[in-house]
């Protein structure tokens, strides 16, 4: 009910490729794992691509898991469950270099390599690798398409659409008066490498940082200061924050974490701002003496900003998660409403208020984990963000009433843009289920879709509810009849921390007897 579904709308989408991880799934690990390489994937879901390793995954099926003995015996287990292809880290003698040895031994078929083969070369092929180059169309790019103006602009409108607007006091922004003097402050402020996320090209010559591109609202002056050297923070400089922020019209605060604090390899124990991050941003407040502060979060994980949401000082807050090289262009849109410009990015998270909303990492079960298990009120919730206009919803259709289990159910709404501004709105469709034979999520996301609507504008938006949304896993994906509820509006339903829009709900049956969806 949760990884799965993921995973099945991206071979329905068209993935050619997917990647095993390290992990085990009910005590098998997954490189090895017949049930979800060929049982579901390819028979279930008729996937015709082909399946890497992660990095080191077949090694650690021996090394670390023990589930087999040696590379032999990995080679053959992975090779039948249906691994296409292995990532190691060791070229000159990796686990699949046994495959010649199993097929002599009986253990692999040679019908089975040829299975594992064909998509690789299909690849191959679709790439043009066996075709004359004259044939072959990637051959005509060369080093003038990177970093094109038609790809830097793409840079910009990507990170401005990624921007989620999380706290907005008094419509602060977007900057609606000529600013004499900004200060941009903290250890995101002007620092090129950090607003950058794991396994970055260097393309420092192109980046635009925060202070770089916010300087442009300054009538005067813009002043800087770090603070700190670096995102951990642990030596702070107060008189540096006070020397800039004084005497400032406008405080840009700049904080987060940074590869070195969360990446692949560096986890977090909690969800505090790193080093003394939190006393830079309360000694701005204070230099600023009234003056409105905007916090910019740079961070892939959720962190403890509740001191600067409950704190009435901080204007406004937005989640900026790595920009990288558009960053200061694209925060100068933002904040003067740029045509396209108005933030519409929603949280793809559940951002906890607190680690006591956190589930212990042993605990494997989903209980208290993403929005569809989730208890409580948390800081922010999944699919939340904040617009420079509003919304409203009306007219929510939901038909036919009664369908049976294989039929689609049509949903349509209509949103209407009711304040001055022009911006997108991510019109969300979540559906519960009432008489499941098994647990299943309080509710579920299962479409959404992001529309810009002028002001006065109103637009219906439609969706389709196909049978594979409503299915439920017992020992197999089933469409189970009972009462459903569909929520449509601009966020969850039942929301502490909300946005100003209302969500609409109706309720279709489902009559018949249990289906299994591969009867659909």
């Amino acid at each position: 009910m949760t990884f799965l579904p993921a995973f099945h709308e991206c071979v329905k989408a068209g993935s050619y490729s997917l990647m095993c991880s390290y992990n085990r799934i009910n005590g098998i690990p997954a490189c090895a794992n017949k049930k979800l390489l060929t049982d579901i994937l390819r028979k279930e879901w008729n996937f015709t691509g082909y399946v890497i390793s992660d990095e080191s995954a077949v090694e650690r099926i021996f090394t670390d898991h023990h589930y087999t003995k040696d590379m032999l015996e990995t080679a053959i287990a992975t090779v039948n469950s249906g691994l296409n292809l292995e990532l190691s880290h060791n070229l000159q003698n990796n686990t699949f270099m046994q495959i010649g040895k199993a097929v002599k031994q009986g253990k692999i078929t040679e019908n089975t390599i040829r299975e594992r083969v064909a998509p690789l070369f299909n690849t191959r092929m679709r790439l043009g690798e066996f075709d004359p180059a004259d044939m072959n169309p990637y051959s005509k790019l060369d080093l003038t398409v990177v970093e094109s103006p038609e790809h830097q602009e793409l840079a910009i409108q990507t990170a401005v659409k990624t921007f989620v607007l999380l706290k907005n006091k008094e419509n602060v922004l977007p900057v609606k008066e000529k600013i004499d003097n900004l200060a941009v402050v903290g250890p995101f402020a002007d620092s090129p490498s950090v607003i950058y996320g794991s396994y970055a090209p260097d393309v420092s010559k192109f980046t635009q940082t925060p202070r770089q591109g916010l300087s442009q609202l300054a009538q005067k002056s813009t002043k800087y200061a770090s603070g700190c050297l670096t995102p951990s923070c642990q030596l702070y400089d107060a008189e540096d924050i006070k020397t800039a922020v004084t005497n400032s019209d406008l405080v840009v605060v700049c904080l987060g974490t940074g590869v070195n604090i969360e990446s692949e390899g560096h986890d977090r124990s909690n969800l505090s701002l790193p080093g003394q991050q939190q006393r830079l941003l309360q000694d701005a407040v204070m230099f600023a003496d009234g003056k409105p502060v905007i916090v910019l979060l740079f961070n892939a994980g959720p962190l403890d900003v509740s001191w600067a949401v409950n704190n009435d000082a901080v204007s406004a807050i937005v989640e900026c998660f790595f920009p990288a090289q558009a960053t200061g262009t694209a925060l100068y849109r933002m904040f003067v409403n740029m045509e396209g410009s108005n933030p519409a990015g929603r949280l793809p998270i559940t951002w906890p208020e607190s680690m006591s909303q956190v589930p212990p990492m042993e605990d494997y079960s989903m209980d208290g984990r993403t929005y569809r298990y989730f208890k409580g009120d948390p800081l922010f919730p999944f699919g939340f963000g904040l617009s420079y206009t509003t919304f409203t919803y009306s007219d929510l259709t939901v038909s036919p009433s009664t369908v049976k289990p294989c039929n689609t159910v049509s949903v349509s709404v209509k949103v209407h843009n009711t304040g001055s501004l022009a911006g997108d709105e991510v019109v969300q469709l979540y559906l519960s289920w009432h008489d499941a034979s098994i647990p299943v999520p309080k509710w579920q996301l299962v479409g959404f879709n992001r529309t810009e609507v002028q002001p006065s504008q109103s637009l219906t938006i439609r969706f389709s509810l196909i049978p594979r949304v409503m299915a439920v896993y017992t020992s197999q994906w089933v469409i189970e009849p009972g009462v459903y509820t569909v929520y449509v509006g601009g966020q969850q339903p039942d929301q502490a921390t909300k946005v100003p829009s209302n969500v609409l709900n109706a309720q279709f049956k489902v009559a018949g007897s249990v289906t299994p969806l591969s009867k659909c």
